[in-house]
C-alpha cells in the first residue's frame, strides 16, 4: 500500500505530470456537468409545468428519455455514436467538437443530470403552496417576475434534499468516464492495478477517495439546508 501511494498518490490527486488526472479530473467533470445541467434545468422545469402541452410535451419527452436509459449507453452514443455519422464529420464545428473526448463527456453527463434536475425543480414547483403563489399575484407579481421573486427561489430551496441525492449520484457516476478514455479517480485505479497487479489497494484508494469527497458534499448540503430551510422547522 505504501509503495502503491509513494508512486501513484499525484495522479490519483490531480496530476501525472502533464495532465489533469485523478480527484482534480472527477471533480472537475462533477462541477461542469452540475453547472451546466443546473443553469439549464431551470428554464426546462418551468416549461415542464407548464400548461401548455407543445411546450411541456418536448422536455418530459427528454427528461424521459434521459431518464429512461443508463448513462453508459448515453456517453458511448456522444462518444463514438455520434461522430460515426457522416453528417457529423463532414460539419468542421461539429468533427472538431465530437473529437474531443472531454467535450463529449461533459455532453452526456450534463443532459443526464439536467434531465434528473429538471423533474427535481419541476416537482418542487407542483408541491408549492397555492396560498403562496396567490399571495404574489395579490402584490401583482405575474409572468416571469412570479417566477424570478417568488417561485423559483422557493421551489430550489425546497429541492436541496433532493438536489443534494442528485449531485452524489452524479460525483458516483463519473466512474463510466473511464470510457471515454478521461483520466478520472477509476482510470488511474485501473492504470495501478494494470502496472502493480495491486487490486485491493488500487481500488481501495479510489473507494476512500470517492467516501471522502461524498462525506463533503453531504456537509455541505447539510449546512445549505440549515441555513436556506430553517423556515420550515418548527416555530420557537
Amino acid at each position: 500500500m505504501i509503495e502503491l501511494l509513494q508512486e501513484y498518490w499525484r495522479p490519483f490527486l490531480y496530476s501525472d505530470g502533464n495532465h489533469m488526472t485523478g480527484l482534480a479530473m472527477t471533480m472537475w467533470l462533477l462541477t461542469a456537468s452540475i453547472c451546466i445541467g443546473f443553469v439549464v434545468s431551470i428554464p426546462l422545469s418551468i416549461a415542464r409545468v407548464s400548461r401548455n402541452r407543445w411546450v411541456r410535451w418536448p422536455v418530459q419527452f427528454y427528461t424521459y428519455l434521459f431518464r429512461g436509459t443508463p448513462l453508459y449507453i448515453q456517453l458511448l452514443i456522444c462518444y463514438t455514436g455520434i461522430y460515426s455519422l457522416a453528417a457529423v464529420r463532414a460539419q468542421p464545428v461539429l468533427d472538431g467538437f465530437f473529437r474531443d473526448a472531454m467535450n463529449c463527456t461533459l455532453l452526456a453527463f450534463a443532459l443526464n443530470t439536467c434531465a434528473y434536475t429538471t423533474e427535481i425543480f419541476a416537482g418542487a414547483i407542483r408541491s408549492m403552496a397555492h396560498g403562496e403563489v396567490e399571495a404574489a399575484k395579490a402584490y401583482g407579481l405575474s409572468g416571469w417576475k412570479l417566477y424570478a421573486y417568488v417561485i423559483m427561489p422557493s421551489a430550489l430551496r425546497r429541492s436541496l434534499p433532493y438536489y443534494s441525492n442528485e449531485v452524489i449520484l452524479m460525483l458516483h457516476s463519473t466512474t463510466v468516464a473511464f470510457t471515454a478514455t478521461i483520466p478520472d479517480i477509476l482510470k488511474v485505479a485501473r492504470d495501478a492495478n494494470s502496472a502493480t497487479f495491486l487490486t485491493f489497494q488500487s481500488f481501495g484508494i479510489a473507494a476512500l477517495i470517492y467516501l471522502t469527497v461524498t462525506f463533503a458534499l453531504v456537509g455541505l448540503f447539510r449546512l445549505a439546508e440549515r441555513r436556506w430551510l430553517a423556515f420550515l422547522g418548527p416555530s420557537h
